[in-house]
């Protein structure tokens, strides 16, 4: 029989109704019911397409015996993070406050008021990998509820208190760095940079295009021919061709994998999620307007591609991940990670003629016994499975087996046409179709710098209906934070405020009669209204328990997704100058001088704050093109890099670039 959460949106959430465990969504309806039972709530926080929550699901939440110990000790709570960034955050920050770790599925255990008591990541069902069984846990606590409740009461309420303290130390305003942190970033880049394969630090590897998106904005900081130029897009180049290469890129379906397990990008956490693809299209268009190199724009565009064509809701808006495990046939009992992406080197010989067969599997490291190093596969999980990576390339093809290089690449393209027409039958993994509005927005950006870049019709149209349908579904005032079927619960929160503004300046320099810009004009005020603390002197989210904020959280730090008072920092200097209002200047100056000593301290934490403070050092540029022939210009600008840039038309006939007070024509 099913839960509380048959009638809940979130996928994750229905993807536990069937639980014997009595789940509750969060709100204050449990909580009333922990009172009244006098229990502690047992809160597990999660995301449907995460990897440990599966596990932890199949292992104790199905399990009927395990179930009985929960419903008997606790209320159970649910909470999909993607829904629920605040919620999260604030059990995260005590979680990593109490373990030194992080990850999910959250487990925290709280008091009837929502104090934290005891929380951890993945529990097993019985003690192991140094970890106590989840049941021997849930007694343990139950039993200490019961018998020693003030202790257990007392501890929780220290414990919110010091996190209240740490959480509520007031930002300082400090005077804007010194030009020496750019110098400072690379330095640092260089420090973790990795030669011989790419990107930054050892396994597992994460792309973190917010990195090269910097410093390729710090190559156009330096002059031609400095070091410091050179550095800056040899590390970029290096890891974006990397990674391109690799086994994180889908070579067949386009888009990327979460990150690698390894430090070669070779076999990844097979999950895919939106906003790594937009992140990454942005960097890989970057990559193009400097060097011009196919390779750059073909993964842009097949990311896009592949985005548009799997991941996009009816609506037109875009869908928020694919899961790493699925089924190797219909039938199998268990999913497993990979199972849809990777292939035997059995399945590519019967699939393909003899000799496309041999070409494909020497391009792409084919293995007869699976191409997964041992450290990258400790379990032996991929044990006779390929994850396709590009091992070689059109020259060496050429050479090897006496063809040209266009004959090579026809082959490969009909065989990467037949492989992934196959893939198609195979069961597919679980898709997280709901609809985040921050997400949302930085595809916005990356479908809206390709519609102008590479003039492209497609591109346009996709940007503007995902913009369309998230004005429709998710704004009446106030912004909304999901959508599936129907509107989400939850308001908006900052990232979704800054990441949507920012898809809507790309939005108005690819379609400047859209509205796009007046309405992120209105989106600004309201972040503003709704979400700016004085205080902390930026943007933040509160979660809520009868009306009191639990914790309030800054977010500071440029990660999976970026911070949103960083972005709104890049946003606020755009539209300063795309609206000529001082305001929004003096707004991003206030969030550069509150993390100067983010910058001073952890400069490689922060690269889209360091973006923004090289925005404001040296100014956007401000390109004003005539309205007659506005698209074709564009194209011509947007073919170089130009990270500083805004775009608009006006009634002249000549382009003019403002940079500060000063116009000229543009003759470049």
């Amino acid at each position: 029989m099913p839960n509380a959460l048959a009638t809940e949106t979130s996928p994750y959430l229905l993807q536990h109704a069937e639980n014997p465990v009595d789940w509750l969504p969060w709100g204050e309806e449990a909580f009333a019911k922990a009172k009244r039972e006098d229990k502690l709530v047992f809160l597990s926080i999660g995301y449907s397409t995460c990897h440990w929550c599966h596990v932890m699901e199949r292992e104790s939440f199905e399990n009927e015996s395990i179930a009985s110990v929960m419903n008997r000790h606790f209320v159970n709570i649910k909470v999909d993070r993607e829904e629920r960034p605040d919620i999260d955050a604030t059990y995260m920050a005590f979680v990593q406050a109490t373990s030194g770790q992080g990850g999910w599925p959250l487990s925290v255990w709280l008091t009837p008021d929502a104090l934290p008591v005891v929380g951890g990541t993945y529990f097993p069902p019985e003690d192991k990998f140094g970890r106590p069984g989840f049941p021997k846990i849930c007694e343990q606590l139950g039993e200490a509820f019961r018998d020693d409740k003030e202790r257990v009461l007392g501890s929780a309420a220290r414990v919110m208190a010091h996190l209240r303290k740490e959480a509520a130390v007031q930002t300082t305003l400090r005077g804007l760095p010194s030009e020496t942190v750019f110098g400072d970033y690379l330095d640092t880049c260089e420090s973790m940079f990795d030669p011989h394969h790419g990107g930054f630090g050892g396994a597992p590897k994460f792309p973190r295009p917010t990195l090269m998106l910097t410093l390729m904005q710090l190559r156009e900081r330096f002059p031609a021919g400095s070091e410091e130029r050179n550095m800056a897009w040899e590390m970029a180049d290096k890891t974006l061709r990397a990674i391109a290469q690799g086994g994180i890129h889908d070579h067949l379906g386009g888009g990327f994998h979460r990150y690698s397990v390894d430090a070669y990008w070779h076999v990844p956490h097979y999950e895919k999620m939106l906003y790594d693809q937009a992140q990454l299209a942005l960097a890989y268009i970057g990559a193009w307007q400097i060097s011009k190199d196919d390779l750059f724009r073909k993964t842009a565009e097949s990311t896009m591609d592949y985005v548009i064509s799997e991941m996009r809701d009816p609506g037109g808006a875009f869908h928020s991940a694919e899961d790493a495990d699925s089924h190797r046939h219909f039938g199998d009992a268990h999913k497993h990670e990979g199972a849809f992406w990777t292939w035997t080197a059995e399945e590519i010989s019967s699939l393909l003629d003899p000799m496309p067969a041999a070409i494909f599997s020497m391009t792409y490291g084919v293995k007869a016994e699976g191409n997964a190093r041992p450290e990258s596969d400790p379990h032996g999980d991929l044990e006779g499975q390929n994850t396709l990576y590009r091992a070689l390339g059109n020259d060496n093809l050429a050479e090897a087996f006496g063809l040209s290089g266009d004959e090579i690449e026809r082959s490969l393209a009909e065989s990467r046409t037949k492989l992934l027409s196959h893939r198609a039958t195979r069961p597919k993994p679980h898709r997280d179709d709901k609809i985040i509005t921050a997400w949302n927005g930085l595809m916005i950006s990356a479908l809206a710098q390709a519609a102008a870049a590479f003039r492209s019709e497609k591109y346009l149209n996709s940007a503007t209906t995902a913009a369309r349908f998230i004005r429709e579904h998710l704004w009446d005032g106030i912004l909304h934070r999901s959508h599936r079927g129907k509107r989400g619960s939850a308001k908006a929160f900052p990232a979704d405020y800054a990441f949507l503004i920012a898809g809507l300046i790309d939005l108005h320099a690819a379609d400047p009669s859209g509205g796009w810009l007046d309405w992120a004009i209105e989106l600004q005020a309201v972040m503003d209204r709704e979400t700016w603390s004085e205080e902390k002197i930026g943007y933040v989210m509160s979660s809520e328990m009868n009306g009191e904020a639990l914790l309030t959280i800054r977010e500071d730090y440029d990660g999976a997704e970026p911070s949103p008072n960083h972005v709104a920092a890049l946003n606020l200097l755009k539209l300063a100058v795309l609206t000529d209002t001082e305001s929004f200047a003096k707004r991003a100056e206030s969030l550069l001088r509150a993390g100067a000593g983010t910058l001073a301290k952890q400069v490689f934490a922060a690269p889209v704050l360091l973006a923004a403070h090289d925005l404001h050092n040296r100014s956007s540029q401000h390109f004003k093109i005539p309205a007659s022939g506005y698209e074709e210009s564009l194209a011509r600008l947007t073919g170089t890099h130009r990270p500083r840039a805004v775009f608009t038309p006006h009634d002249g006939d000549k382009i003019l670039l403002c940079e500060g007070m000063a116009c000229r024509i543009f003759a470049g």
